[in-house]
Formats: structure tokens, C-alpha cells, sequence
């Protein structure tokens, strides 16, 4: 029994002495941190989704705090009003960002690119990509095995099961840029967000040639260039056979829609232009039609006869 008491005592006060040396030792040092960091993390929603660049909310938080300049941060789920209220109350300048919205650049559906095979493998986008090329001959379509509906942690984004393409909510999306970073094949971009969710712009990302990519997918770009000649505004360009339409410069007139030929220019929130119908042909002008000459009038018979008839009477 005395020996129990005593190991009890020995470690009681061993757990005792530990404290106290972890307690001056934590004084020690200790690191005084800003208390605004607190308030600033309250402003911010708390997603911890990395859109901002850091590892959480807290560490955007102390990047507000510490940094005299903060033009290069940027919180895409909160938006302007959140910087604002985050600058105003350091005393400090947000930073002026259009709002932007994940877009998927693949018109691929099951109608227009075929499949060619079969994957039975992990449904990963990253796998299946590490391995082939897809299901289908377009080595740049979307996979649809949903590695972007994983990453999204507001639910913004889907695979349709009938297209197989993924489809983002613009409602729900906050522009964190999860999709993008999960999508091996590059098909999705944070693009600037128009009011009413209007949008327009090129759902193809291939750069095989026109005729490559036709054979893979009938609503690919092949790079014709018909809708860079038709803009105004220098929105469009074309580079490595695919045309590229530029969010900041485009005025939304919608004409380069009419002139994709194979669809692959899509056009959301609005209704396109009415086609204009085609001028008919000239036709070549009819040569002049000299009228016919009329024929040299008869002698009159009448007359001859009555000529004789006077003769007669003569004799």
C-alpha cells in the first residue's frame, strides 16, 4: 500500500513540475498575435475552399492584417462587398475585381462526339486521362466522370447524365477555381459574369486540325475564322485552330454565333440575331433583241390589173 501512495505522489508531482516548465516555456515563446486577425476572419465566409490562394480563411485573414498592400488579394466567395468591409475596417484600399464564373468549354455531347470506346477503369478524370485520351477520338473533351463535381464545395457543378458534359450553376458558383485546378483536360476557365448570366463564348478547346476534329466532334472549332472576321470589337482570335473569345473585349452583339458553321460559339441568357437571308443571285442581263426587220411589201396586185384593164379600153 505504501508503495502505490508513493508512486502515485512521484508522478503527481512530476506532472506538476511538466506544466509549470511547459507554461514558462510557452511565455517564453509566445507570439503576440494582431487581435484584428479575429475580426477579419469573422468578415470572411469561412469556406476555406483556397479560391483566395491560401490554405484557409484564417490564413487569408492574417494576409489582410499584415500586408500594407492588399491589391493582389482577393476573396472570389465573398465578392467586392466582403473586401470592402474587410479594407474599410484596416483602414486600407480593396482592390476593384469583376465578378467571374466557371465555364465549361467542351460542346461535346453524346449526339455530336461518338463514342469510340469503352473505360473501365476508376471513374477519375485524372486517372482516365493518365491513360488514354477518353472514350471518344477528341483528346480534349470533357471525360465526365465528375473530379470537378468533387472539388466544388457549393454544389455549383454537375455532369449531365444525357450529355455528359459537366454544367455549372452560374446561381451557385463563387469563382473559387476548384474546378479548375481538378480538370486535367483544361476545359474550364473563370470567365467575367455578365449580368442575368448572360454569356458567349467558344465551347472548344481542341487544337487538331478542322478536319481532325470534325471527325471527332461535330460542334468543334476548326479554326475558320469566320467569326474573328465578323467582330467588331477584336474579341475574337484564333490560334493553334481554335478561336478564342475575349470576356473583356466582347460587347455581346452576338453576330460571330450566326457565323460559327458548326455551332461551336455558344450563346447563353439571350436569343440570337435573326439570320439574314441570302441575296439571291443576279441574274446575267438578257441581250438586247433587235426586232426582226419586216419583209419588203408586196407589189400590189390590184394596181397591175387595173393597168390592164385601161390597155384593154384602149384598144
Amino acid at each position: 500500500m505504501t508503495v502505490l501512495l508513493s508512486t502515485i505522489l512521484t508522478l503527481s508531482v512530476l506532472g506538476i513540475l511538466a506544466a509549470v516548465i511547459l507554461y514558462f516555456v510557452a511565455q517564453k515563446f509566445k507570439v503576440e498575435e494582431d487581435p484584428r486577425i479575429d475580426e477579419v476572419e469573422k468578415m470572411l465566409p469561412g469556406a476555406n475552399c483556397g479560391g483566395c490562394g491560401f490554405a484557409g480563411c484564417r490564413a487569408m485573414a492574417e494576409a489582410m492584417v499584415l500586408r500594407d498592400d492588399i491589391s493582389a488579394l482577393y476573396c472570389p466567395v465573398g465578392g467586392a462587398e466582403c473586401m470592402k468591409s474587410m479594407a474599410s475596417y484596416l483602414g486600407k484600399v480593396a482592390p476593384e475585381k469583376e465578378p467571374t464564373v466557371a465555364t465549361v468549354r467542351c460542346g461535346g455531347v453524346c449526339s455530336k462526339r461518338p463514342r469510340t470506346n469503352e473505360y473501365n477503369g476508376t471513374k477519375s478524370c485524372v486517372m482516365a486521362s493518365s491513360f488514354y485520351v477518353g472514350e471518344t477520338a477528341c483528346a480534349y473533351g470533357c471525360l465526365g466522370y465528375g473530379d470537378c463535381v468533387e472539388a466544388c464545395a457549393f454544389d455549383a457543378i454537375k455532369v449531365n447524365p444525357e450529355t455528359g458534359i459537366a454544367e455549372v450553376d452560374a446561381d451557385k458558383c463563387t469563382a473559387c477555381g476548384a474546378c479548375v485546378k481538378a480538370c486535367p483536360k483544361g476545359i474550364i476557365e473563370l470567365r467575367k459574369k455578365w449580368p442575368k448570366n448572360r454569356a458567349v463564348y467558344v465551347s472548344c478547346v481542341s487544337k487538331d486540325k478542322g478536319a481532325v476534329t470534325m471527325k471527332a466532334c461535330k460542334a468543334g472549332c476548326i479554326g475558320c475564322g469566320k467569326c474573328a472576321k465578323v467582330c467588331a470589337f477584336g474579341a475574337i482570335t484564333v490560334e493553334n485552330g481554335v478561336a478564342y473569345i475575349d470576356s473583356q473585349k466582347c460587347k455581346l452583339c452576338r453576330k460571330c454565333v450566326n457565323e460559327c458553321p458548326t455551332g461551336a460559339i455558344v450563346l447563353k441568357g439571350m436569343d440570337p440575331l435573326p439570320k439574314e437571308p441570302k441575296a439571291p443571285a443576279a441574274k446575267p442581263a438578257a441581250a438586247a433583241v433587235k426586232p426582226a426587220a419586216k419583209p419588203a411589201a408586196e407589189p400590189k396586185k390590184v394596181e397591175v390589173a387595173e393597168k390592164k384593164e385601161s390597155v384593154n379600153e384602149q384598144k
